[in-house]
């Protein structure tokens, strides 16, 4: 697989508007494209019964999703040999992350409770070919918790602020996991308030997508305890 570009300190200089924009920026293969081809194209048939994102931005789907959550990838370490997706939703990052990492070996496994969007899920690894895990199951729940264990990489998208992700996370964090979790315009604030709860180190990336959101890469997080 070509490895994507590495972000740089700002926003991509033009917004992606299509396939080809998306393979200049990530320098990715045809067989990339392809592939992201067909699921731009079945999330645009599965929106009409399910809502895999916001209506307002499958105009923009290439540049709002595809790679903003391609893009996140360029931040893991290289060939992670395991990748857990929290709270999958409509596959952004998870989905887009087996796309991109299909040569690498990568065990990829999506977390995802509404059963609609794992048949979803699904029905894209299905006719794109690659391989991921899909559990449908609550994260918080025990019995997740203990099947799925550490990771070296954890990601999630537009789930929850900063404070319940590390809660959330923490039983799939190693030594050397890192949590990559893509923010808005409040990632600084959320920093904050965090670390009331828990001790980690964080590292603020600028998104190439939204000038003003950042991506949160967290490792090492404990909970404060009193006393």
């Amino acid at each position: 697989m070509n490895r994507p570009n590495q972000p740089t300190a700002g926003p991509l200089a033009t917004p992606i508007s299509g396939p080809e924009d998306f393979a200049q920026a990530f320098n990715v293969s045809r067989e990339t494209i392809d592939q992201l081809n067909i699921y731009v194209s079945l999330l645009a048939q599965w929106q009409r019964r399910i809502n895999l994102v916001a209506n307002a931005t499958l105009a923009e789907v290439w540049h709002r999703h595809v790679a903003d959550s391609a893009q996140i990838v360029t931040l893991a370490p290289p060939s992670p040999r395991t990748w857990l997706d929290l709270g999958s939703g409509g596959g952004f990052p998870g989905l887009v992350v087996a796309i991109m990492l299909r040569a690498a070996g990568t065990r990829i496994t999506l977390v995802e409770s509404d059963r609609r969007k794992c048949a979803f899920l699904a029905e894209v690894a299905r006719q794109t070919g690659i391989t991921v895990e899909i559990q449908t199951a609550r994260i918080e729940q025990t019995a997740t918790q203990g099947m799925l264990g550490a990771v070296d990489v954890v990601s999630a998208r537009a789930l929850a602020p900063l404070v319940r992700l590390i809660s959330l996370s923490l039983p799939f964090f190693g030594d050397d996991t890192v949590g990559i979790f893509p923010k808005g315009r409040a990632a600084e604030s959320e920093i904050v308030e965090a670390r009331a709860d828990w001790t980690f180190d964080a590292e603020t990336v600028p998104s190439l997508t939204d000038e003003a959101a950042r991506i949160l890469l967290v490792r090492r997080p404990r909970a404060i305890t009193e006393g």
